[in-house]
Order: structure tokens, then sequence, then C-alpha cells
């Protein structure tokens, strides 16, 4: 019962967010999911409804780089790499969707990586 909550909850905190952060073309929205074992990190575009990059920890890349690391050294790992990919196709500002989850731990992490990584947010 606790769990389906704490599920509802976080969907309703990020319908509540999504309510008022939309990517564009030339700010396309930074969105962040965190599982029990993985984080997930894409860069979309709402206007298209595209995602233009992503990186995680169950990429064929970067799975042996995250491999035996704690999961907060995890989500470093995939901020650099998000921002790094990003660079690459031209993006260098975003805006950050915490995907209703609290700014602290895991996303906190991914999300200074990504901002030592290059991206403006």
């Amino acid at each position: 019962m606790a769990v389906k909550n704490r599920a509802r909850a976080r969907s309703r905190r990020h319908i509540r967010v999504r309510k008022r952060i939309f990517g564009t073309t030339q700010r396309p929205r930074l969105n962040v999911f965190k599982s029990l074992s993985g984080i997930y990190a894409q860069v979309i575009d709402d206007m298209e409804g595209n995602t233009i990059v992503s990186a995680s920890t169950v990429d064929k890349d970067l799975r042996e780089q995250v491999k035996g690391l704690k999961k907060a050294e995890q989500a470093k790992v995939i901020g650099k790499a998000v921002a790094e990919r990003a660079k690459a196709k031209g993006i260098s500002v975003v805006v950050f969707d915490r995907g209703g989850f609290r700014f602290m731990g895991r996303v906190k992490a991914l999300a200074d990586a990504a901002r030592d990584g290059g991206l403006q947010f």
C-alpha cells in the first residue's frame, strides 16, 4: 500500500512540475528518472516530441564504467556523459526536470556533473 502511495505521490509531483517546465528546440528539457537499480537522463525537445540525447546506467557504452560504483558515483558518470553527448549535438543550455524526485542525492549528483560537463541550467 505504501509503495503505491509513494509512486502516486511522485507522479503527482512530476505532473505539477511539468505544468511549468517545457523544453523547446533552443532550450530542451533535461529529464531525470531514477529506479532502485539505475538512473536515466534524457535531453528532450518537447516541441518536436523527440529525445535528442540520452544516457543511463544500462547503456552499452556506460555499463562497464558504472559497474562496481556507488549509486551517487554512477549518477555523476551519467551526468557527465549526457552533457558530453548534448555538447556534441550543439546543445549547451537546458531546463532541468527532476521528474518529481527531491533535488538531493543521485539527482543532485547528476545535475552537478552535467553542469561540470558544460550544460547550463
